[in-house]
């Protein structure tokens, strides 16, 4: 099968992630409908060529090797945001705090949490944004799915929905979900929404290239003492620490900052380290949050010794 026309080649994939790390891809492309999006996943599964795909780029960490395969960035119909009443259908590509900021304009209320994720409708799926608060199960309605062998749609209860995954598969991406909302007052949802930009604001980070929960929070409460991620990485003095162009943020420890030419080595070695200080000090294991693209290597000292 010929290469479709919109495959470009050795795409520079560090400008589409906020922390601004990685190599190139070897084949890229941005399908902007689900038919155009299943060709490309057909495409590939004859090729036998691995499927990569970049949303935002805020919490994905790319090897400096790049990706042998393909990487999709969903465009077009796929990256919109239409009202239907009281729903609103956002294409996977759609991201989500612009998506919050338009439905408040209209003065629907129930994506509020949206406006503190600063990733796409489909990724936030992917990942069950914000599981712990429930909020993207009450007002998710439907998702549709693309695969090599077409599309097809799936209901919340079909998602396999857990603190922060799904049961989503390599090779199927969410081309669109839609949202159940209610009629609310302009003022009031905007005054909402601008009170959650001031608190992550004050708390993280903003206006340099990072990408924020390197870590998940840990599920050993008697360990952790119910401090989160960032509250042990501080304790483990990890605040400011460095490690070639990487360093965890002096606002928010459990937030990796580009201090300048930080490569995907660097922000690994730096996680490595975090995770062995809070481990040391605490006894706690923590996981990795951050997504993962390429062939990536932990570095030495990754694996912990839990006995």
């Amino acid at each position: 099968m010929d290469t479709p026309a919109n495959v470009e080649p050795d795409f520079p994939l560090a400008r589409l992630t906020t922390v601004r790390a990685g190599g190139p891809a070897d084949l890229f492309a941005r399908p902007a409908s689900d038919a155009e999006l299943v060709e490309l996943l057909s495409w590939a599964a004859g090729e036998e060529i691995d499927i990569g795909v970049v949303g935002s780029g805020s919490n994905l960490l790319i090897s400096d090797d790049g990706f042998r395969g393909l990487v999709l960035k969903l465009d077009g119909d796929l990256a919109s945001v239409e009202r239907e009443g009281t729903r609103v259908v956002c294409g996977g590509g759609a991201r989500l705090p612009s998506a919050t900021a338009k439905v408040a304009r209209w003065g629907l209320t129930g994506l509020e949490f949206g406006i503190n994720i600063p990733g796409t409708v489909g990724g936030a799926v992917r990942m069950n944004a914000n599981a712990y608060g429930g909020e993207l199960g009450r007002v998710l309605e439907w998702v549709d799915v693309c695969t090599a062998a077409g599309a097809e749609r799936r209901e919340p209860d079909q998602l396999g929905f857990a603190y922060r995954r799904s049961n989503l598969k390599p090779g199927e991406v969410v081309s669109r979900a839609s949202f159940q909302l209610a009629e609310g007052d302009v003022d009031e949802i905007k005054a909402t929404l601008a009170g959650m930009r001031d608190q992550r604001r004050e708390a993280q980070p903003s206006g340099i290239k990072t990408f924020g929960s390197t870590f998940k929070n840990p599920d050993d409460d008697e360990r952790a003492g119910g401090r989160t991620a960032g509250q042990l990485l501080e304790a483990a003095g990890c605040r400011g620490l460095q490690v070639g162009g990487a360093r965890f943020s002096d606002k928010h420890a459990n937030f990796v900052e580009n201090a300048g030419d930080a490569t995907t080595a660097d922000v690994l070695a730096l996680m490595a380290d975090g995770r062995r200080r809070v481990h040391e000090r605490f006894g706690v294991v923590l996981e990795p949050e951050v997504q993962l693209l390429g062939d990536v290597s932990w570095p030495d000292g990754w694996e912990l010794d839990t006995a």
